[in-house]
């Protein structure tokens, strides 16, 4: 499995989520699954294949997470250059020709959630900025052309 890079952040809410999942969503289905048996006969019982098929996706996701921190590296304070863009930055940019400006925490691809503003660096903007110092003026290309963005500020998340 290819490396995961995490912030501390990001660590620690894959742990909370394995550890939810471990303990409470497992009693929860295994009580789906107990009430479903009372219900009688097992080979027509549409409540117990549900269960059961929830337990079992339920155990694919417990052991794609655990396998996704095993092969996590957490990002320290030391390799965040300053004053330029990695993956632990909080990074703020003007988009040239909307004439907006948004700011993005650069994460690794496992923890990128675009709702939280948390943009990956295998993304083509993260890809684009990776490395890029304040001032700067980087060109994306995508689906609808390309993009101009104007670094503003860096700064450690």
């Amino acid at each position: 499995m290819k490396e995961v890079i995490l912030t501390a952040e990001g660590y620690k809410k894959l742990q909370k989520e394995i550890d939810y999942l471990s303990n409470d969503k497992r009693r929860e289905v295994a009580e789906r699954i107990r009430v479903a048996r009372e219900f009688g006969d097992i080979a027509e019982n549409a409540e117990y294949d549900d269960a059961k098929n929830e337990q079992a996706h339920l155990e694919a996701r417990i052991a794609m997470l655990e396998e996704r921190l095993k092969a996590a590296r957490v990002v320290t304070k030391k390799e965040i250059k300053s004053g330029e863009v990695s993956i632990g930055t909080k990074v703020r940019l003007k988009d040239m020709d909307a004439n907006q400006t948004v700011e993005y925490s650069i994460v690794g691809s496992a923890e990128a959630d675009p709702a939280e503003n948390k943009l990956s660096n295998e993304s083509p903007v993260g890809k684009a900025i990776m490395g890029r110092k304040k001032g700067e003026v980087v060109e994306v290309a995508a689906p609808r052309g390309s993009l101009k963005y104007k670094i503003l500020d860096i700064k450690a998340a």
